[in-house]
């Protein structure tokens, strides 16, 4: 048994036997006294228009955003040289469809394999519901050095689900050579998809994988062969294998594999709950029932999509399924038993019921004082020759409501989480969308979002961006 299989089975075997410890929110002068003196800010590039992804290759930052660009950000002398931009993209301003994921081949500093992965919004030409018009695709290119362009489109899967709200479409190969990409709920169950049916538990038939019938792929995180192709050893779901590798997740916008292959994921909420998970082949993460620990508090799930009353009263009150509309049918986390579930390794938080999600310190956006910090994205740091001191098993969190990186530290046999394993870094008053570090290891880079909400260091939500659109480099002092 390989690696990866034994870690594979440790987990499964670990995970049901752990106990839940119920996480409380970090106060906020915690968050506005963050910024480690250890580190050097300087905001090498603004201005990026629709910033999603960065990653570092061939010593440059390669940045893409929203609406289709993919640029390069040369770090010696911080000029931004445009590379590419990916053909029929379809993304709404304010929403959360696009260009969003991101991979590179692990050899693409190697051997000229320079192949580069992508996955986007593009119209759906048989679509039927006007709700949904667009569908997910995964490309492949081949990045030419010498005319500085991507060439040889090859479109390896289409069909997948896409909407404007909870797309994650976090991209990543991992050690065993498959691509990892994980799809959101399409925004079920909230807003304008409020009565549209949640299918992150949803199975998809023999029949409509044949058919290539993707749309039971919403909610989950998908395995597939570097072609576009369903791997032979992906796990089985009510007797049908599929690309499906896991199930039950909301939005889960981050994914990254650690040195000895174990693929951690950072998943957000609804008004509790933001996850930090560790991706067991064949688990199913609980969402819609289940958010954060199977523990009945601060949350449960109700289910619009099975409202049978005047449509014209239906709305979600914001209490996280504690309080709503008459007729609305409640589920309690309790009530929802399956063997294959998996806890998280730790919440972004987890409350008790009677929290009180209309604090009045937030003013208007009173989300943002919500116990969740909206989880962007997630980086495991892997050091290098000029390592940062005591950063050794580091998750980094990058969070789009509290304008911080957060800083888990993991064991390094078992990748579990301490009590108090976690810290707050970069306290800004921005969003921070991705981060990544230097291939030395000795600097930080945040990428923030144009614009949208945050919490100000007043504790009221502000659309008053620092930084928007922006490179924000974060170097260790101590490294040369």
């Amino acid at each position: 048994m390989n690696t990866y299989l034994k870690l594979t089975s440790f987990f499964i075997s670990s995970f049901f036997i752990q106990n839940a410890i119920a996480d409380q929110p970090i106060p906020l002068k915690d968050y506005v006294q963050a910024t480690s003196p250890d580190f050097n800010r300087k905001v090498l590039i603004n201005d990026i228009k629709y910033p999603h992804a960065i990653f570092i290759a061939d010593q440059q930052l390669w940045i893409s955003e929203r609406s289709g660009d993919i640029s390069r950000l040369d770090l010696k002398t911080n000029k931004l040289i445009a590379t590419f931009k990916i053909p029929n993209v379809t993304f709404t301003e304010k929403g959360q469809d696009g260009l969003l994921g991101l991979a590179f081949d692990p050899k693409f500093n190697k051997y000229n394999h320079r192949y580069i992965y992508v996955s986007l919004s593009i119209k759906n030409p048989n679509a039927t519901d006007a709700k949904f018009p667009n569908q997910t695709v995964i490309r492949r290119y081949t990045y030419n050095q010498k005319t500085n362009t991507l060439t040889d489109e090859k479109t390896l899967i289409q069909g997948l689900p896409s909407s404007q709200d909870h797309q994650a479409q976090r991209l990543v190969i991992g050690p065993d050579q498959k691509l990892y990409l994980s799809i959101g709920d399409q925004g079920s169950n909230q807003f304008s998809y409020l009565t549209t049916p949640n299918l992150a538990q949803e199975i998809p038939s023999k029949l409509e994988i044949r058919a290539k019938n993707y749309q039971k792929y919403a909610g989950k995180i998908l395995r597939l062969n570097l072609d576009g192709s369903i791997p032979r050893d992906n796990p089985h779901f009510n007797g049908v294998t599929s690309h499906i590798y896991t199930v039950g997740h909301r939005n889960p916008q981050g994914l990254s594999f650690t040195p000895k292959g174990v693929l951690l994921e950072s998943e957000q909420g609804p008004n509790t709950d933001d996850e930090i998970n560790v991706i067991v082949k064949g688990g199913n993460y609980g969402w819609p029932y289940v958010a954060g620990y199977q523990d009945d508090s601060g949350y449960a799930f109700a289910d619009y999509s099975k409202y049978k009353g005047d449509q014209s009263a239906l709305k979600d009150l914001g209490q996280n399924g504690l309080r709503v509309v008459p007729g609305v049918p409640v589920y309690q986390e309790s009530s929802w038993t399956i063997n294959n579930f998996i806890k998280p390794l730790k919440t972004l938080f987890t409350v008790p019921n009677d929290h009180n999600f209309n604090d009045t310190a937030c003013g208007s956006m009173q989300y943002i004082c919500w116990p969740t910090v909206a989880a962007s994205s997630a980086y495991f740091y892997r050091g290098g020759k000029n390592a940062i001191p005591g950063w050794k098993n580091v998750l980094l969190v990058p969070s789009l409501k509290r304008g911080v990186v957060f800083k888990v530290q993991l064991d390094d046999k078992t990748h579990t989480v301490s009590k108090d394993s976690s810290e707050v870094l970069f306290r800004g008053q921005d969003r921070y969308r991705d981060v990544a570090a230097s291939v030395d290891g000795s600097t930080i880079y945040v990428l923030t979002d144009n614009s949208g909400n945050v919490q100000a260091d007043s504790g009221e939500g502000t659309s008053d961006l620092k930084h928007p659109g922006a490179v924000i480099e974060f170097k260790y002092a101590a490294s040369k």
